[in-house]
């Protein structure tokens, strides 16, 4: 079955349970959305993406906050046969056209946040013919999301859809450069629905906290293994900060039982709860059944003062790439004992560690992670250099650097991207990262690699401080140099913002063109 068909299935046996809780605390507002009218509202998209010409193979460009109607748009885009195409609401108008320009869409759903940046280059998309738009009073030459589905049918339009067919265009979150678009068919999909869905034991009485950028693979497929099941999602609408607060007030006033947080929610819990900002006992947490996070390496002593907190709950790790759709990676519940790792293999999907040629490498030695399995994306869209580059034999060659061990755990090292060697030595600075993050006065940290003549490159350290608080690079010396071999040290500090994307992937490539004329003084 296809995603669209679930959906239609669970409006069919639970037409007026709810699917869809929709909040927006600052404004104090709270709006709910069953089954039934989640499918009919997919249904009268496809329809009116159909009558305007919308057919299989088509893009349907998808710029949107994160609202319910986000997901009545993604699901009505599947439902006509087209690809959707959703984009990340923190690009600006070049990079919206650099996606346009590869994707070649006819139609762009976009909400009122996008007005300005897509009337900036309005003229230079020549491919979209129409352009439907989600808020007050349209722009010149746009129609209504609202007017336009109360004229189409709620019925189920006339595309059938099979699991090899395309389903979307996922752009990567360019952490490593351009984004390059991924093209997933509905297998992928389908196949994420029931890894998570495993993985987590989900079933109808779940009830799931969606708070990650929809556009993201893992925002979405995270909450899939719910969806298979029937249970109910409760999302923030674009826009809301999401602090510590809102979340555990969501959760007691919800009755959540399972959240995907990324680290930088962990930490902000975590210190909020540490400094007593905020108290377990002002919020009934009972409901929570389930907390996992990824999308960033995640340090083993945040997830041990996160436990000590919350100590009635399961802990899970995912690990996961836009090429796989999302998540193709756990830890497993039953692993606890395994913290560090990002686990093994999800169903139907294949992991090998291997050296440059392609082979196997020994257990407890560094190499690239290679997957396979139902998940994998079918290429990079247009793009047929990369993809031979990327996907071999079947393989998809993730670009990440990990480790084996005795029992197939695998553990996650580095990008190969973000290898640093300096005088010869390897340096991964996510092991830097790790230790350096732990200095009490220290909120984040990024470590890259400065090009130097002599060893051909020195290790920055980017440390952005807690606020409020004054830092020294003795300070940080103090810290790390007793825990870290000399080759390794940082040969200079810098304190700074970290940029991190909405996943809260560290953008390195900010930081190298940040600093790209940083040299190394060795006497200072």
């Amino acid at each position: 079955m296809t995603i669209t068909e679930i959906l239609a299935r669970n409006a069919r046996l639970t037409p007026d349970a709810i699917a869809l809780i929709e909040i927006t605390p600052s404004k104090n507002l709270r709006r709910s959305v069953t089954w039934k009218e989640f499918d009919d509202n997919a249904n009268r998209v496809a329809n009116a993406l159909v009558e305007r010409g919308i057919k299989k193979g088509d893009v349907v460009i998808h710029l949107m906050m994160n609202s319910t109607k986000w997901l009545e748009a993604y699901f009505g885009i599947l439902k006509s046969g087209a690809m959707a195409a959703p984009l990340n609401f923190r690009f600006i108008s070049r990079q919206i056209k650099y996606c346009v320009d590869i994707a070649a869409p006819k139609i762009m759903i976009l909400d009122q946040d996008f007005t300005e940046r897509v009337e900036e280059i309005r003229g230079k998309m020549p491919t979209i013919k129409k352009y439907i738009f989600v808020g007050e009073k349209p722009p010149r030459g746009m129609e209504a999301y609202d007017e336009v589905l109360a004229k189409s049918s709620p019925e189920p339009p006339d595309v059938i859809l099979s699991g090899e067919d395309d389903a979307g265009l996922y752009f990567t979150s360019g952490t490593t450069g351009d984004p390059k678009a991924t093209l997933l068919c509905h297998r992928s999909l389908e196949h994420v629905a029931v890894n998570e869905n495993y993985s987590h034991r989900e079933t109808r009485k779940d009830c799931f906290l969606l708070i990650q950028p929809l556009y993201h693979t893992g925002g979405k497929m995270h909450w899939f293994g719910s969806f298979i099941a029937g249970g109910r999602a409760v999302m923030t609408t674009g826009g809301e900060r999401i602090t510590a607060k809102l979340i555990l007030e969501t959760i007691a006033r919800e009755k959540i039982t399972l959240c995907m947080l990324l680290v930088p929610w962990l930490q902000d819990i975590v210190t909020a709860l540490d400094k007593g900002d905020l108290k377990l006992s002002d919020y009934d947490i009972s409901s929570l059944r389930l907390v996992h996070s990824g999308a960033q390496p995640i340090p083993p002593v945040l997830v041990r003062r996160f436990l000590k907190h919350f100590t009635n709950i399961d802990y899970e790790e995912n690990y996961g790439l836009t090429e796989s759709a999302g998540p193709c990676m756990h830890l497993g519940l039953e692993n606890i004992h395994k913290l560090g790792s990002m686990g093994y293999p999800r169903l139907n999907l294949d992991a090998r560690v291997v050296d440059n040629d392609g082979n196997d490498v020994p257990i407890g030695t560094v190499g690239e992670m290679i997957m396979k399995g139902n998940q994998v994306m079918k290429c990079y869209y247009k793009n047929p250099e990369k993809t031979a580059e990327t996907l071999k034999d079947g393989w998809l060659y993730t670009g990440d650097l990990v480790k084996q061990d005795e029992e197939g755990f695998i553990y996650y090292v580095d990008r190969k991207k973000d290898l640093i060697i300096s005088g010869g030595e390897n340096i991964f600075p996510v092991d830097l990262e790790s230790v350096l993050i732990g200095q009490p006065k220290v909120k984040d940290v990024a470590i890259i690699g400065i090009p130097d003549d002599r060893y051909g490159e020195v290790v920055a350290a980017v440390v952005q401080p807690k606020d409020g608080v004054d830092l020294t690079e003795a300070e940080m010396r103090a810290y790390f140099e007793p825990q870290l071999p000399k080759y390794a040290w940082p040969r200079i500090i810098l304190f700074g913002d970290v940029p991190r994307n909405p996943t809260g992937k560290i953008e390195k490539p900010k930081l190298r063109e940040r600093y790209a004329n940083l040299k190394w003084n060795p006497k200072g």
